[in-house]
């Protein structure tokens, strides 16, 4: 049964790419990154890449797992801090930017938030400490190998947590290899990190090579 949304989408897409310039590589890869000043035995953490497949964008957004590891402190801290004052200083009380638009008339370009108040502050240094804490100790949780492909209008998006270190451009085209073999059914995460996770251990382990970075 023909999917009518996933046809329209796909068109749409062969369309923005014909109509729309994609620098890309000599080896067909589209890198919005520098890699020049990467270290050699540095920690990766997260990249995006492109290329083409059957007339059509692929965009990966890629991660690692201590990326996604990391990020469950943040949740976390908010869990354990508790719910914060009720004081909305990003948007209560902000000053309005004007610029002038002629001799009598100006407009709003912007707002400049006013500062927290002092028990708000104190709760975002509560939450700092117990981030850095959480950082420091680890946290009882997995991050296993996934990917998730989304059909937007201008491309595929594809979204990979798999445990590639990413430093060269070498080494991003390797995660635009596997992307492109999951979509094409030609391999699968299981094949390619048969039960890998990423766990407290791994996190304790790199904290050397988290301080060097």
């Amino acid at each position: 049964m023909k999917n009518y949304r996933f046809e329209r989408l796909g068109r749409m897409q062969r369309q923005y790419h014909r109509n729309n310039q994609w620098r890309l590589s000599q080896g067909g890869l589209f890198i919005p990154h520098l890699y020049d000043e990467a270290k050699a035995d540095g920690l990766s953490w997260w990249a995006d890449v492109g290329f083409i497949l059957n007339g059509r964008r692929v965009i990966v957004w890629w991660q690692h797992p201590r990326f996604v590891y990391s990020d469950r402190f943040q949740d976390l801290s908010w869990d354990i801090a508790g719910e914060g004052p009720k004081d909305d200083w990003l948007t209560d009380g902000a000053t309005a930017n004007y610029k002038k638009v002629g001799k009598s008339r100006k407009k709003i370009v912007g707002f400049t938030s006013r500062r927290p108040s002092e028990e708000q502050q104190q709760f975002y240094d509560k939450l700092s400490d117990i981030q850095e804490r959480l950082a420091v100790d680890g946290i009882d949780h997995e991050v296993q190998p996934s990917w998730h492909r989304e059909r937007l209008t201008w491309a595929t998006g594809v979204g990979l947590v798999v445990p590639l270190e990413v430093r060269t451009e070498r080494e991003l085209a390797v995660v635009a290899s596997l992307a492109k073999q999951l979509i094409l059914g030609q391999t699968s995460l299981q094949a390619e990190f048969p039960d890998y996770r990423y766990t407290k251990a791994d996190w304790l382990r790199e904290k050397g090579l988290r301080i060097s970075d």
